[in-house]
């Protein structure tokens, strides 16, 4: 029984999207990764880790016990990785009368599709987050007696608040995570192939990689070679890391 090896099915649950969670049995150097409800499926055996990772999530380790061994089952429950916002300062004095704030409060009216008479938004369909976010930052304009300009209440409501700022950010480790498996998948084999690695530690040396600002500037220029440039040079920090853990 203790040497016995089960498929383990899973899911993950979030109070965001649970879609493309990255999970490694660090014992058997086993991979996959859950699907749009969160769910996945792994070799496992007793007292293997398990190791759940995503870049929006806290990243959360879980040993498998008896009870998941008997009913090849598991729940996994992670926590959402939420950066403290800045304070919002407002430099306006509201004064209560809603069509007075309003008008102090500096928003310009934006162009729309209507005011250029062409059809809406016809490009890439939208994320969750990026819908979520959308619908944060825009919304009904309405008119104020006075006011030469619409003026979009649910903008500005949503921006004192904070609510666009951390919206932003989830969309902003979105599109990093895409970047990261992006990058995992292409450049792997050419990269550990030249520079050997550890398969228990390229799971970390990613994540490592996706912690320095140069990473964001290379995925948005999207150009393998040079991204491949900056991994080969993460990899001696990450090893010379490795060696001084070793050390002590």
């Amino acid at each position: 029984m203790m040497a016995q090896t089960v498929d383990v099915k899973g899911q993950v649950v979030a109070d965001d999207d649970v879609d493309g969670i990255h999970v490694l049995n660090n014992t058997s150097n086993t991979f996959t990764i859950t699907n749009s409800r969160g769910e996945f499926s792994i070799p496992a055996k007793l007292n293997d880790t398990l190791t759940f990772s995503g870049v929006s999530y806290l990243l959360k380790k879980v040993v498998v016990d008896q009870d998941t061994i008997n009913s090849k089952a598991m729940t996994v429950y992670l926590t959402e990785k939420i950066n403290a916002l800045d304070e919002v300062v407002v430099g306006k004095i509201l004064t209560g009368d809603l069509s007075s704030d309003l008008l102090n409060s500096g928003v310009e009216r934006e162009i729309n599709f209507f005011d250029l008479g062409i059809p809406g938004y016809v490009g890439k369909p939208k994320t969750q987050n990026e819908r979520r976010l959308y619908d944060a930052d825009h919304g009904k304009y309405f008119y104020f007696y006075g006011l030469s300009a619409a003026v979009n209440v649910n903008k500005i409501l949503n921006r004192l608040s904070g609510r666009t700022k951390k919206l932003e950010h989830r969309v902003y480790l979105e599109t990093k995570d895409k970047c990261l498996s992006k990058a995992r998948s292409n450049l792997s084999e050419i990269l550990f192939k030249a520079h050997f690695l550890e398969k228990t530690h390229r799971n970390e040396f990613f994540y490592f990689c996706a912690d320095d600002s140069q990473f964001d500037t290379l995925c948005t220029i999207n150009d393998d070679f040079k991204m491949l440039e900056f991994l080969k040079e993460k990899l001696i920090s990450f090893k010379s890391n490795l060696q001084l853990k070793s050390e002590k």
